[in-house]
């Protein structure tokens, strides 16, 4: 089976390279409202400023909502960040709010109203429906099937978190040891997800995304060496590897979640569905994997001997620019 993902890893690779190197953003744009008194909401806006979101891009509220007093403006990271308040006669409850420009973009806006009697509603915009009318109260349904869909997002945007799972697939041999691998994976970054979004425990981010490339790092040099000799520790438990790795993914994880934080009424479900968005995205980028692969064997295709190792090379190359990339964001932030 690990030869058969060999097969496949050029077109991973390349994807790989494509793709930015924008690893944890969850939504390019984020709008929060949070009803500090009837009918009166404080305003958050965070929008990406790469690719001139921030240009195009506008919330759009109805017309019983008027701003009250100055917004505020900074930049946060690669973000634009907007405060300020408005005034609702009536509430929001029942109307549309919409983000202009959306539907001339490929992105999506993730909006979350938090009401004052402690209820919360949260919605997904998307270009082909850039507005939506607030209900009067939101469901459970609603935050699970949204952070469902974010959790898979982020993962599958996650290049730096496939290009692990990647390297332990090509590494890794036999479906029980692969299987094992997957599961500490899993169980070591649910444990400090959890822990991280819950408050449980605090890490700077910084410090944790060039340790996350570290390990993308650490994986290609065993790769590089063919991981054929079976005292290396990686050939021998790579469901300890996984783990010990797993844990620092986990708060790379987190670090993402609270770009868009959770719903206070809610918090349990947002977590678990958003853990389980992450699950699935994972399984899908194995499953597809894994198939790609076996279709390649089919084929029957010539592969150039020591492929698995040269592999190696491009894998660590990424990796290495990331580290190095991200070292230097933590000396000089």
């Amino acid at each position: 089976m690990s030869g058969s993902v060999r097969r496949l890893s050029i077109l991973v690779l390349a994807w790989a390279v494509a793709l930015p190197a924008l690893a944890h953003r969850l939504s390019p744009a984020y709008l929060g409202l949070t009803e500090t008194e009837p009918g009166r909401y404080d305003v958050e806006w965070k929008v990406s400023v790469p690719g001139g979101l921030a240009d195009v891009l506008e919330p759009a509220f109805p017309g019983e909502c008027r701003v009250d007093g100055r917004v505020r403006t900074s930049l946060v990271g690669d973000a634009r960040l907007q405060h300020g308040t408005i005034v609702c006669d009536g509430g929001i409850a029942g109307r549309k709010i919409a983000v202009r420009g959306l539907d001339a973009t490929e992105t999506d806006v993730l909006v979350r109203i938090a009401f004052a009697d402690g209820t919360s509603y949260t919605h997904r915009l998307v270009p082909s429906s850039p507005d939506v009318r607030v209900p009067e109260r939101g469901g459970i349904g609603d935050v699970a099937s949204t952070y469902l869909v974010l959790g898979i997002e982020h993962i599958l945007l996650g290049i730096d978190h496939l290009l692990f799972v990647l390297a332990l697939l090509l590494i890794v041999r036999g479906v029980k040891r692969l299987v094992a691998t997957i599961t500490a994976f899993t169980i070591a970054h649910s444990i400090t997800l959890g822990a991280a979004t819950l408050g449980i425990t605090n890490v700077p981010s910084a410090p944790v995304e060039a340790t996350i490339a570290l390990s993308i790092l650490f994986l290609a040099t065993e790769l590089a060496r063919g991981g054929s000799t079976r005292t290396d520790l990686t050939a021998r438990f790579p469901w300890l590897v996984a783990f010990a790795f797993g844990l620092l993914h986990g708060f790379g994880f987190a670090g993402a979640l609270a770009e868009v934080g959770l719903p206070q009424h809610a918090v349990p479900i947002a977590l678990l569905f958003f853990n389980v968005g992450v699950e699935l995205g994972q399984l899908l980028f194995v499953a597809v994997a894994l198939a790609l692969g076996g279709l390649w064997l089919r084929t029957a295709l010539p592969v150039p001997a020591g492929w698995g190792r040269a592999v190696a090379y491009p894998i660590g190359a990424i990796a290495a620019f990331w580290t190095i990339e991200r070292a230097a964001a933590v000396f000089y932030a």
